[in-house]
């Protein structure tokens, strides 16, 4: 007999590498519901950039936690975690297995580990984090968070700057780096939850990444930043941090001066960036098990293997009593 509840399964990995399609495999074969875990597969609107899965993949499976917000709309892990928690709560009711996918580690972190939820916000030193930021440009304050705790700022992006200021926040107001206080979280596996990680060699990954941004172009991702920016209320902070969303924009409102090729390719070399940002963080978690995949990968006999691995992920759970 089942004594605790059955873990959460956590299918995670960089960007463009196929953590949709495995999570689509198993709940095929689970009687799974799929709740995202990507911090802007939230947002309405953005699906392309986002590469939300389309109505047809997603045919004859329950997504969750995607288009759930208005790009002008705030979104943080915390909000994640009561979203994401409610939502688990009626997947288990209606005795499916829950599967997590994404690859926003730190909403992971939260889910699993609890929030760090740290130094209250100080508005007049974050405006003036800004004001400076706007005098001379975001690198300037990435620079200052390197001297101070260069562990955080090498998972920062340096236009992340939201996160980069409330580093620099925590330091001024603590005189201790964000990164020591964030090791509160516990570094031990636990085991009501269970992380499966993709893994493919790096020049491949970089591939897929460089193929998906060319395609996401195609699609008509240009079209979907333009429609975003003809709404009065536009993107908000969190939704901008998107990669090159911004970048799109920044095209567009300058005159497109810029062949698209370079736009794309400079796309292109920030998400490969940021995948290796992925990467670093989650090594982070001690017991995330990784699946090595390539070209000749099947996918389907990788979910048959996943299900065999971790068969107290899949348990039901019982269905509601009845009166």
């Amino acid at each position: 007999m089942q004594t605790s509840r059955t873990p959460r399964l956590f299918i995670v990995g960089p960007t463009a590498s196929g953590k949709g399609r495995l999570a689509v495999e198993i709940a095929r074969r689970t009687g799974g519901e799929i709740l995202s875990c990507d911090s802007m597969k939230v947002y309405r609107g953005m699906e392309i950039g986002t590469a939300t899965p389309p109505a047809e993949a997603r045919a004859g499976q329950r997504f969750h936690l995607v288009g759930i917000r208005e790009p002008h709309e705030p979104m943080s892990a915390a909000i994640y975690c009561r979203l994401a928690e409610a939502c688990e709560r009626e997947v288990r009711a209606r005795g499916a297995v829950p599967i997590y996918c994404g690859g926003t580690a730190l909403y992971v972190r939260a889910l699993t580990e609890g929030l760090f939820e740290g130094v209250q916000a100080d508005p007049a030193l974050r405006a003036r984090l800004r004001e400076q930021a706007q005098r001379e440009g975001p690198a300037a304050l990435h620079a200052r968070l390197a001297a101070l705790d260069p562990e955080t700022a090498r998972r920062l992006h340096p236009n992340d700057l939201r996160r980069v200021i409330r580093a620099l926040e925590v330091h001024e107001r603590t005189g201790v780096p964000i990164s020591r206080l964030q090791r509160q979280w516990a570094r031990t596996p636990r085991p009501d939850r269970v992380l499966v990680g993709i893994r493919w060699p790096r020049e491949l990954l970089y591939e897929r990444i460089d193929r998906r941004v060319e395609r996401m172009i195609e699609a008509g991702w240009i079209e979907e930043v333009e429609r975003l920016l003809a709404r009065p209320e536009g993107l908000g902070p969190q939704a901008a941090q998107a990669i090159g969303y911004r970048t799109i924009a920044d095209w567009i409102r300058g005159g497109r001066r810029e062949p698209l090729e370079q736009i794309v390719a400079r796309i292109q070399r920030d998400t490969r960036r940021f995948s290796r940002r992925q990467r670093t963080f989650f090594a982070h978690f001690p017991d995330l098990h990784w699946y090595d995949v390539g070209p000749e990968t099947s996918w389907p006999a990788l979910a048959e293997r996943v299900i065999r691995d971790w068969p107290r992920a899949f348990e039901r759970a019982p269905s509601p009593a009845r009166s």
